[in-house]
C-alpha cells in the first residue's frame, strides 16, 4: 500500500492521522537518533520532511530516517532543492492561495524531470496559507498574502478550484509557529465543499486544538514547532489523534 492509498484507507475506516514535521534547517545531525527513538515510541502515521526556507538539502537526512524508521517518510518541500528520491513519497505542492507564479508552477517545473526519473510516489497537493495571527515564514518567503480568517467563501472557492484542477490532497496551513490555528469554521466549510482528504497544520500546541481541527473535518493534522520544543509530548499527541479517530 503506497502513502496515498494508506491515507484513503485510514480515512475510509474513520481513522484520523497525525504527521510529525521535521524541518531540516532545525535538525542537527546529532539529534536525528533521539528524534527517531521518539517517533518509534509514539507511532505517528507519517514523518514529513521539509521547511519553508527550502534551501537545506534533505538527501542525507531522509536516508538516515529511512534507515531508522518504519514510519513512511514523506517530503514536504519548501522548494525544488528539497527533493530526495530516497523518501517514500513527495507532496508535489502548489501554493493555490497565492498568486506567485514561482510557487504555483515555477519550482514544480524545476523539479519535474528529476521527480519523474526517480520513480517516487507523487501526491499532487494544494497548499492554502491561512492567516495565523502573525507574519509566517511561508508568507515572507513566497511573497503571498494568506487567506483571511473570516474569508470563508474565499477559502471554499480556493479549495474547490484545487479539487477541480485534480489535486488529490488539500493542506490548510496557518504557518510555522502561528499564534492561531486554522479556524474550525473554515475547515468545516471546506470539508463540506470538497471530497479529497484534508490536512491541517500550523499553531497546534495542545491536544484540544488538535481535536478541534479533526472534529471540524481534517483527516490529518501536522505538528512541527511544538514537538520540536516539547518532544516529550509526541506520544501523547499521537495517542490522542488516533483515539479521536476511533471515537468518530
Amino acid at each position: 500500500m503506497n502513502v496515498y492509498e494508506q491515507i484513503l484507507h485510514n480515512r475510509a475506516a474513520g481513522r484520523k492521522m497525525i504527521a510529525v514535521l521535521l524541518d531540516p534547517d532545525k535538525c542537527p545531525a546529532a539529534g536525528v537518533g533521539a528524534f527517531c527513538r521518539r517517533v518509534s515510541a509514539a507511532g505517528p502515521d507519517f514523518v514529513f520532511v521539509g521547511g519553508s526556507g527550502g534551501v537545506q538539502p534533505v538527501g542525507g537526512l531522509v536516508r538516515e530516517l529511512k534507515a531508522r524508521l518504519s514510519v513512511p517518510v514523506v517530503l514536504f518541500p519548501g522548494s525544488a532543492a528539497q527533493f530526495s528520491a530516497h523518501a517514500d513519497a513527495l507532496l508535489f505542492l502548489t501554493l493555490i492561495s497565492g498568486r506567485n507564479p514561482e510557487m504555483l508552477i515555477g519550482q514544480q517545473v524545476s523539479a519535474a524531470l528529476a521527480v519523474r526519473r526517480s520513480g517516487i510516489e507523487v501526491i499532487p497537493m494544494g497548499y492554502m496559507l491561512v492567516d495565523g495571527g502573525r507574519l509566517s515564514s511561508v508568507e515572507r518567503v513566497s511573497g503571498t498574502r494568506p487567506i483571511g480568517r473570516d474569508a470563508l467563501d474565499e477559502a471554499v472557492a480556493t479549495a474547490v478550484a484545487g479539487e477541480l484542477l485534480g489535486l488529490r490532497l488539500l493542506y490548510l496551513e496557518a504557518g510555522s509557529g502561528a499564534l492561531l490555528t486554522v479556524p474550525a469554521d473554515m475547515l468545516r466549510r471546506v470539508r463540506q465543499a470538497v471530497s479529497v482528504p484534508l490536512i491541517a497544520g500550523g499553531g497546534i500546541r495542545t491536544v484540544e486544538q488538535m481535536y478541534s481541527l479533526l472534529d471540524a473535518g481534517a483527516d490529518m493534522v501536522v505538528v512541527g514547532n511544538h514537538l520540536e520544543e516539547r518532544p516529550d509530548e509526541m506520544e501523547a499527541f499521537c495517542r490522542a489523534a488516533h483515539a479521536c479517530g476511533f471515537a468518530q
